[in-house]
């Protein structure tokens, strides 16, 4: 079945190429086909192209197939050629006549714009809880070893002291600017393009502000050439979100595989989550983490193929665009997995806790006897060039002292503030309405 068939028939080569991977990724937009149908009967049921026993009818049904969906059984049939055509279908075996006009005032151009920010909207809800449940996981590590001493490096030479707790809050207080960044995204995301039919919009009354609000819209994409411009324009701005969430990962995970190895030996993972040589008999591999990073490098790639997908379009629609779906839809999950493994292996993670007994890192604190000698009265440029000439003579010896007090530093890590300011970002999501909106959608008329 195609909407647009009008008898003549396609050469099955170029029906094959054409459909593509669409069957496939139109799973994931079904349940979200169906809400954007509820709502759209409704409209029409205002403006009079349904009478509201015909939409009693299609809402009824409509809940049916999205339980359907729900459950896992809801499949896209041989011949059909995309979830709109699919729901379209069991609309008209189930209601006849009835299932047929669903299709007035939309085109599949808004139908699969809609799907696809409806589809955004959740899965950007399922990451904002990954990353907080990431979050968690990284400030209480920090809380737990916020006195343990680590060096931190410039140029991956030995520079300052640092703190297991300063370096995991470093990345919790990342994923805080990581989700205000997806957060815009969101924003972006969350505006109805439905009633912008096939980028021209149509002749019939339709209600949009209506459907915007059934569909727990904070607004709608007012101009119609704009809404179709918006395909495209959508993803790319949320794989930039996504691959700012993956780039926070992929740096976490290249500390995690430098400092596990054997000349720095700063954390540890048990034996279970590691893996092993086949000729090597000592060796421990942290290749969870290097996988983590490779996956999250590659989503960083995602915007960059979509802008290149895009980038030579002019306005209205291309069929270029569908290919879109097979590198944006599964970018979710694989940053999911990548969150949720990497929370795994840091609850399990063990930091060397007297990592600075050792004499590799006297050098660390020089900066600190630096201070204390201008703490002292001395100007600063003589106390470094006096700590200096000690360590060119080879007779430099630390007096091991950790005096920071500021605000971020090692001995004031403010991970209240951090907790807070990640609080604040993840509540101005208000996820909320959303939850109430299909609630309505799904209930008995």
């Amino acid at each position: 079945m195609k909407l647009w068939d009008k008898g003549t028939s396609v050469n099955s080569l170029i029906e094959n190429f054409t459909v593509g991977k669409d069957r496939e990724m139109d799973l994931y937009l079904a349940k979200f086909d169906v809400l954007g149908s509820i709502a759209h009967a409704k409209m029409l049921t205002t403006i009079n192209l349904l009478t509201k026993a015909e939409f009693v009818e299609l809402q009824s049904e409509l809940v049916n197939i999205y339980q359907f969906i729900e459950k896992g059984d809801f499949i896209i049939e041989e011949g059909v050629e995309d979830v709109h055509s699919q729901v379209e279908l069991m609309l008209t075996r189930k209601l006849g006549d009835t299932g047929k006009k669903i299709h007035s005032g939309r085109s599949r151009n808004d139908q699969v714009l809609l799907d696809l920010k409806l589809f955004t909207r959740s899965e950007i809800q399922k990451l904002v809880e990954a990353v907080c449940e990431l979050f968690d996981k990284l400030l209480t590590k920090a809380i737990m070893n916020r006195d343990h001493l680590m060096p931190g490096y410039t140029h991956l030479q030995v520079a300052m002291p640092s703190s297991f707790g300063l370096w995991f809050s470093a990345y919790a207080e990342s994923l805080v600017d990581d989700l205000v960044l997806l957060k815009a995204a969101y924003q972006i995301t969350n505006q109805n393009p439905l009633g912008s039919a096939a980028g021209y919009g149509s002749s019939f009354p339709l209600d949009r502000q209506m459907t915007t609000n059934l569909l727990g819209f904070d607004s709608m994409n007012y101009n119609v050439i704009y809404a179709q411009m918006g395909r495209g324009k959508m993803e790319k701005t949320v794989s930039f979100a996504l691959a700012s969430i993956a780039a926070t990962i992929s740096k976490f995970a290249f500390d995690v595989c430098l400092f596990m190895s054997q000349n720095f030996g700063f954390v540890s993972l048990p034996d279970e989550l590691t893996t092993g040589s086949s000729i090597m008999p000592h060796k421990k591999n942290p290749d969870v983490f290097e996988l983590v990073r490779s996956h999250c490098n590659k989503i960083q790639a995602i915007p960059y193929q979509i802008s290149l997908m895009t980038n030579n379009l002019p306005s209205g629609y291309f069929r270029d665009l569908q290919i879109l779906k097979e590198v944006f839809i599964p970018a979710f999950q694989e940053l999911s997995d990548c969150i949720s493994i990497a929370g795994f292996a840091i609850d399990n993670m063990t930091v060397n806790t007297n990592l600075m007994a050792d004499d590799r890192y006297k050098y660390v604190y020089s900066v600190e006897d630096v201070n204390k000698l201008v703490m002292q009265g001395v100007p600063f440029r003589d106390a470094y060039k006096q700590v200096g000439g000690q360590i060119n003579a080879g007779t430099y010896e630390p007096t091991r002292e950790v005096n920071h007090s500021h605000a971020g530093s090692v001995g004031n890590l403010c991970l209240d503030e951090i907790a807070e300011k990640m609080l604040a970002v993840v509540e101005g999501y208000e996820f909320e309405q959303i939850e109430a909106a299909y609630g309505q959608l799904l209930s008995p008329v």
